[in-house]
């Protein structure tokens, strides 16, 4: 789930962990980070957006500080 405009997440009332992506304006990963539940990060400065996954996800995509990310729309169903 991408979140934005945004700096920082809270796994409060969450029952499992997950993988935060924190990116910049141009969608560069400045820090990737997994959170356990019932934790508030901390904003993190220059991050405009968040990208939230399953926790193991970023390691399994190769998501890591530096990448860029690219944002695609799926086709329409039936496409």
């Amino acid at each position: 789930m991408l979140l934005t405009p945004a700096n920082s997440v809270h796994t409060l009332g969450m029952r499992f962990p997950i993988d935060v992506a924190y990116l910049d304006r141009r969608l560069r990963v400045l820090a990737v980070v997994t959170m356990r539940p019932g934790r508030l990060g901390l904003p993190r400065p220059r991050a405009r957006h968040v990208l939230e996954a399953e926790a193991g996800a970023m390691a399994r995509w190769g998501v890591r500080a530096g990448t860029r990310l690219t944002l695609t729309a799926d086709p329409a169903p039936g496409a």
